[in-house]
């Protein structure tokens, strides 16, 4: 018994598409005898007839579907290994670290939009605060950072600026100013806040505390979910990244904080003369990002 090649297979697969030995020998710009002669090895190979030899063409027989199977799984296989060896950018893998808010929606869109245009991408995610990422960036644990605020980027590291991400104020439906695209911090000082922390400074409202004044801690949740909930409950307002914007749900209202430091960067870190800043995974980060500050734009004119 003969041993299947790749030329054998290619000739079998045309011979199947084009239900013709002559047809395929033109397809694929073999002689008649050369096609005839790579289907008679590849039946040798299967010990078993491929093809059904007609008045009007051939059709694959049982065997012939199997070999057909797998030639088709070989060939494409093959396509796909060509296509990473000529830019092994577009189907290799990337490891990704991002604070928890750009997995809300920013990370998640990139990915989907990488997957969708290369399919042999494979990203690997690393959720953490944007210090501790930058140090596992610089240990060699992950290629790129999507990290929030102001960045001191370490020596033999690039920074990206992707975007300014404005901050909003998360509002129950019927809440007095839920009708309003933006509001200064001092309409706000009188409400009941939902925080991640009772330390104020380690949270988002510490941009504005001080001593004329210290936001009423409500509630306090790490959680997004369970601080929207209370926000739709009635039950205070908090802050939200426009990031997160278009992951709230339909029953919390936002309207965007009218002050010059409620906002914060968002940016890209990677390893200088990595092969990080060129991935896919980076264009559509930058996608991404564009994609979601026309969203809220959007929900505020709604």
């Amino acid at each position: 018994m003969g041993e299947f090649t790749v030329t054998g297979l290619r000739v079998v697969r045309e011979a199947a598409r084009s239900r013709s030995f002559t047809r395929a020998a033109e397809r694929l710009g073999y002689t008649q005898s050369a096609v005839s002669r790579q289907i008679t090895l590849m039946e040798q190979a299967a010990g078993a007839a491929l093809f059904e030899r007609q008045a009007r063409g051939v059709r694959p027989t049982d065997a012939g579907r199997i070999v057909l199977r797998h030639a088709e799984t070989v060939l494409d296989a093959l396509v796909t290994a060509g296509d990473e060896l000529r830019n092994p950018v577009l189907s290799g893998r990337i490891r990704v670290g991002a604070f928890s808010t750009a997995m809300a929606a920013l990370v998640p869109g990139a990915i989907a939009g990488v997957v969708n245009r290369n399919p042999g991408a494979r990203v690997h995610l690393r959720e953490g605060t944007s210090p501790s990422l930058l140090s596992v960036l610089a240990r060699g644990r992950i290629d790129l950072a999507v990290l929030s605020g102001r960045v001191d980027c370490p020596e033999g590291m690039d920074i990206e600026p992707l975007l300014d991400d404005s901050l909003f104020v998360a509002l129950p439906a019927g809440h007095r100013l839920a009708a309003r695209s933006s509001v200064p911090v001092a309409e706000l000082q009188s409400e009941s806040w939902i925080a991640g922390s009772d330390d104020i400074g380690s949270t988002l409202l510490g941009a504005w505390s001080g001593p004329a004044w210290q936001p009423r801690i409500a509630y306090t949740a790490r959680d997004w979910v369970a601080k929207l909930g209370l926000v739709a409950a009635g039950l205070g307002i908090t802050l939200v990244p426009g990031l997160a914007v278009s992951a709230l749900p339909a029953r919390v209202s936002i309207a965007r904080i009218d002050d010059p430091v409620a906002h914060r960067p968002t940016v890209l870190v990677y390893r200088r003369g990595g092969t990080a800043s060129d991935h896919p995974f980076v264009e559509a980060l930058r996608d991404t990002a564009a994609t979601l500050a026309a969203e809220v734009r959007a929900r505020l004119r709604d």
